[in-house]
């Protein structure tokens, strides 16, 4: 899967873009953070360090996907003198800003671009020792809507309860700003983020039919706060060193955390169907060759909406396909799934993230259990 994703780089920079020297992806080992990491090193030719923290195989006890996504991005980058570190520690610790501090100063110099791509459902609060769990859930008023069930494909109706405060409290604890507030100013304070480094954080808006459970819900109250942490990094960099701070609106694709959020996979199978029909398709690795080729290389000023955002999601919230969307959805239930959404493709993407239903790759191989992440220097 990492070198269908770095065959997909080079295709889309036949020659490397200038524009970013050093990068440090905060959430590095799956999903958007892996992809642009992917981008930072074989698109622009970046030095990446990178954080995630994944389980690493013991004995006849497989590794967690992300730590083979990260073994993969290691292997290939050293075949091909691609410079690049990896810290498998917890992104919310002291322990891990010390270690990636250290690393980028004993490294190639200061970073100019930071990408804060984290997907954690708990945080331990490094000040209070607190543990935080993230939920999903709506506020005020239960919510109730079809969901669909991932293993069959069974369409239901659910009802989700509302949050009350403190869950609410501790899903913008794991999922708001305050982590990436602490990270840029960390960098900051030791001299370690270049002139006019840029960083950026990921987002969601979606369209009204999930906003109940996503932007009005527990996740969207933490994606407002981190919303407000950019306007605050945004002025700090200007200030102090001619940077930048953004939010990037990214659009729907097939991750472990938007499975874990009812009504969205279904959602997903029906974006997917309609995309395919007007053929403007993206996935997670055409999104951010799309993010850094068209607004973080050099020479290209990122245009943003009215709220300073950058937006990669116009192409899910065009107005033709989310009105296609609202006819389609009512009509929807387990008898026409498969005809009316696409949802063969994402039960396949969603096992492709675990490694599984790879084209390719012989499953009857044994399988490798102990591979090691070997960094390039």
């Amino acid at each position: 899967m990492v070198e269908q994703q770095i065959a997909s780089v080079r295709q889309a920079f036949p020659k490397p873009a200038s524009g970013i020297r050093n990068a440090l992806v905060i959430g590095s080992s799956a999903g958007y953070g892996l992809a642009s990491r992917i981008c930072a090193a074989w698109g622009m030719g970046a030095w990446t360090l990178g954080v995630a923290l994944e389980r690493p195989p013991e004995g006849k006890r497989t590794a967690t996907a992300g730590y083979y996504n990260t073994a993969a991005f290691h292997e290939f980058a050293c075949q091909e003198g691609i410079q690049a570190h990896s810290l498998n520690l917890d992104a919310f610790s002291d322990q891990a800003k010390s270690e990636a501090i250290a690393r980028i100063r004993a490294g190639v110099g200061p970073v100019d671009l930071v990408i804060y791509s984290l997907a954690a459902p708990r945080r331990v609060h490094p000040r209070t020792g607190q543990a935080h769990n993230s939920t999903l859930k709506p506020i005020g008023k239960p919510y109730t809507n079809k969901a669909i069930n991932l293993d069959d494909g069974h369409v239901t109706e659910v009802t989700i309860q509302p949050a009350d405060e403190r869950e609410i409290a501790d899903t913008v604890a794991v999922m708001g700003g305050e982590d990436w507030q602490w990270w840029i100013e960390a960098l900051l304070n030791e001299g370690l983020l270049a002139e006019g480094a840029r960083t950026l954080a990921y987002s969601y808006i979606g369209p009204e039919l999930t906003w109940p459970i996503y932007r009005d819900g527990t996740i969207g109250r933490a994606k407002q706060h981190l919303e407000q942490t950019a306007h605050r990094l945004d002025d700090l960099l200007r200030t102090r060193m001619g940077g930048r701070a953004w939010i990037a609106v990214n659009q729907a694709v097939v991750t472990q955390a938007a499975a874990a959020i009812p009504v969205v996979p279904l959602y997903l199978s029906l974006l997917m169907r309609i995309s395919a029909e007007k053929k403007i398709q993206e996935g997670t690795i055409e999104q951010m060759e799309r993010l850094f080729r068209d607004f973080l290389a050099d020479g290209k000023t990122p245009a943003v909406d009215e709220q300073g955002r950058i937006r990669l999601d116009d192409r899910e919230m065009r107005l033709d396909v989310q009105e296609e969307i609202r006819s389609r959805w009512p009509e929807i239930d387990t008898a026409n799934l498969r005809t009316q959404t696409d949802f063969d493709a994402f039960q396949r993407q969603f096992r492709n993230l675990f490694g599984f239903e790879v084209p390719g790759v012989d499953y009857e191989l044994p399988v490798e259990t102990e591979l090691m992440i070997s960094e390039s220097e």
